[in-house]
């Protein structure tokens, strides 16, 4: 189960690097090459749709923060867990999420299923 929740802290850190070329290397570690991420807005295979989708929530939310909000639920080769989209300088998230991971045999991350349970409302 420590290896889920390691897991998981770097399925995070992933979300917040800044640098493109450090996202990107750290994906092909933590991502199996036919891993893929599905939530409302996203439905990708591959490390190259991961990427994108990750790049994409940053430009969208510059100066915030993925954060663990709470523990991580695991068992065999699975861990549910709950974060929160937070401003770098402190304050409410304005977006808050639950995923579902699923890790290969080899430990890297097969398939993440996202659910967003608080998003920002249009102005």
């Amino acid at each position: 189960m420590s290896d889920l929740k390691d897991l998981v802290t770097r399925y995070l850190a992933v979300w917040n690097e800044p640098d493109p070329t450090r996202r990107e290397q750290a994906i092909s570690e933590l991502w199996a090459e036919d891993g893929t991420y599905t939530d409302p807005l996203a439905d990708v295979a591959g490390r190259a749709g991961i990427a994108a989708v990750i790049a994409g929530a940053r430009e969208q939310f510059p100066g915030f923060s993925f954060r663990l909000a709470g523990e991580v639920d695991a068992n065999h080769h699975i861990a549910r867990f709950q974060w929160e989209l937070v401003p770098d300088g402190g304050g409410e998230a304005p977006v808050v999420g639950f995923d579902v991971a699923v890790a290969a045999e080899d430990g890297r991350l097969r398939a993440v299923y996202g659910f967003l349970d608080r998003v920002p409302t249009p102005a």
